[in-house]
């Protein structure tokens, strides 16, 4: 997960509407049953897919009240102390 892409897409989410986040989604998520796909395809589809998932997530803090700069942490000492378990 890179959290410049995860904050830019919150920005996105804000003067959009998480509705486009969730439409790529579906379509990645189908686009990754594509038998010819590659390794390597796949594995950049799964990190767009967990970006993208992030920022729903770090939406959802913002929406709590939780300011952007603190959500994205939270959410990257989330992801990180699962890594360590």
């Amino acid at each position: 997960m890179k959290l410049p892409i995860i904050k830019h897409m919150t920005q996105f989410i804000a003067e959009n509407d998480v509705d486009y986040i969730h439409e790529t989604l579906e379509t990645l998520e189908a686009l990754t049953e594509v038998s010819s796909l590659k390794d390597e395809e796949l594995d950049v589809i799964g990190e767009i897919i967990s970006n993208l998932y992030g920022a729903i997530e770090v939406d959802k803090e913002i929406k709590n009240g939780v300011p952007q700069k603190e959500a994205l942490n939270n959410f990257m000492k989330r992801v990180l102390g699962s890594i360590d378990q």
